[in-house]
């Protein structure tokens, strides 16, 4: 909110949220209480105040949000966390969903993110479980009859999000058995936003006029809804082809799966395996967009994708000039003949290792961002619960150091190996059971998952240290030097 629209606490003043695509799920039957996912500076709760709904719960993750809405700017904001009908839940949507038993007629997930930067690309590889095929079908399990689960995005040209979620959604339905999505789902945009509507059963046909008469005051284009003829479509926001009738229409039929695998960009649907809502980048684009560049086309390159890409290549040039080439150089220095017993085996082991080691770490965070709801925890608690972990298994190892340490070194491996294919067949279920736990709780199973196999991983390389250290006391340094 501005200075020209500061609330007084009158939900007259609000007129001006009611003309906005977000409103939709208002303007089709009463709704006697929602639940508004990402609440932030309260918005949404204005707007679910105009239309005087009973009961609003309203969750927020940043509690520093919350603090300036209830405090510093309280008077600005008409008190709009204190108001009895709301209930202000400090937390994430997700976990908050997956802990509670309550149904809703109105689940609202409204422009959570920033425009400017997932235009430009920024979140190309950021992991968002919000907007997952799992998070989705938590969402539409907690509708009430007749409910709504209502998502509002930003629009890019070429359409990306809202294709991208509304795949999510169709495959999300076909998860819970829902035979007839294209009867339970409606679509509308405005020249910035789309808002679309997923419900718990068949729209109706008063519902349907509802929809129509809403977009046209309002002169919001319909992409979709049961029935829809392509007449009513792009009518008001005037494309030149209208993308979204087309794309839904292909989507909710049988030819989503080639709709999707031929599309210019990468609308897969996103799930808690493959959390990356904002990855629309394929290679086979490319060669297509970099001709357009010049001609105002850098927002069809998704450059938040490349950029990683060429920030992977800057680290592989700093390791090769700052770590490699200094051991090369220094071969002589340190003893090292070309022809050294174990040498090549020695560098192959040792890169093996430091690679295994990250990527097991990245795979931990990223899945843990949804079991602690928090990137910051999620990265405090595996890292210090590996470093920790490896640290103990590295004081064990040395009761099986020895003579024998290349055949005990197959223990701790086969011990790495045990674990992480248990976390790969059973993380589902360990994730659906941690969710619906505490805070504290999910933390201290974090830690108890993680150790043991963080365990075994500090084994292995001060083992293979130690047989250096017994055959070829010279490849030490280099073993340091590849595994860094």
């Amino acid at each position: 909110m501005t200075a020209i629209d500061r609330y007084d606490g009158n939900p007259e003043t609000l007129g001006y949220l009611d003309q906005t695509t977000s409103a939709l799920p208002y303007h089709l039957r009463s709704l006697q209480n929602i639940l508004i996912l990402g609440a932030g500076t309260g918005s949404d709760i204005l707007q679910a105040h105009h239309h005087a709904v009973p009961r609003i719960d309203a969750v927020e993750l940043n509690p520093q949000v919350i603090d300036l809405v209830e405090k510093k700017y309280a008077d600005f904001a008409g008190h709009i966390y204190q108001h009895p009908h709301v209930n202000l839940h400090i937390g994430e949507a997700r976990g908050f969903v997956a802990t509670s038993d309550e149904r809703y007629d109105l689940i609202n997930i409204s422009l959570l993110d920033a425009f400017g930067a997932s235009a430009a690309g920024l979140y190309a590889l950021s992991e968002s479980y919000l907007y997952t095929e799992q998070a989705l079908q938590a969402d539409l399990q907690h509708l009430s009859p007749g409910g709504y689960l209502s998502i509002t995005r930003w629009i890019k040209m070429p359409p990306r999000d809202t294709l991208k979620l509304l795949a999510t959604v169709v495959n999300a339905c076909k998860a819970l058995k829902i035979k007839d999505p294209q009867q339970r789902i409606v679509l509308i945009r405005s020249w910035q936003t789309s808002t679309l509507l997923v419900k718990n059963g068949p729209f109706s046909d008063q519902e349907i006029d509802n929809l129509k008469q809403f977009s046209s005051e309002r002169s919001f284009d319909l992409a979709y809804y049961p029935g829809i003829t392509v007449e009513e479509v792009n009518r008001f926001n005037i494309l030149p082809q209208p993308y979204f009738y087309q794309a839904a229409k292909a989507l909710l039929g049988a030819d989503g799966e080639a709709f999707i695998k031929n599309y210019k960009f990468n609308i897969e649907p996103a799930t808690d395996d493959r959390p990356y809502f904002f990855h629309f980048f394929k290679w086979k684009t490319l060669p297509e967009i970099v001709p357009l560049l010049g001609q105002g086309g850098m927002s069809l390159l998704e450059s938040g994708y490349l950029l990683l890409i060429a920030a992977l290549l800057q680290a592989l040039l700093a390791s090769l000039v700052l770590i490699a080439l200094p051991l090369v150089l220094g071969k002589d220095r340190l003893g090292i003949k070309s022809g050294t017993q174990g040498y090549r085996q020695v560098v192959v082991y040792f890169v093996c290792l430091g690679l295994a080691f990250f990527f097991v770490e990245i795979a931990f965070i990223q899945k843990f961002i949804l079991i602690l709801h928090h990137p910051i925890y999620a990265v405090t608690a595996v890292l210090c619960t590996f470093l920790v972990s490896a640290g103990g298994g590295s004081l064990f190892s040395k009761r099986l150091c020895g003579n024998r340490a290349k055949s005990m070194v197959r223990w701790p491996v086969a011990g790495i190996a045990l674990f992480s294919a248990f976390y790969i067949l059973g993380f589902e279920s360990l994730t659906g059971f941690l969710l619906e736990l505490s805070g504290s709780s999910r933390l201290v199973f974090s830690i108890l998952l993680i150790a043991p196999l963080g365990f075994f991983m500090g084994m292995p390389f001060p083992m293979a240290m130690d047989s250096l250290g017994q055959t070829a006391p010279t490849l030490i340094p280099w073993a340091w030097g590849i595994n860094g």
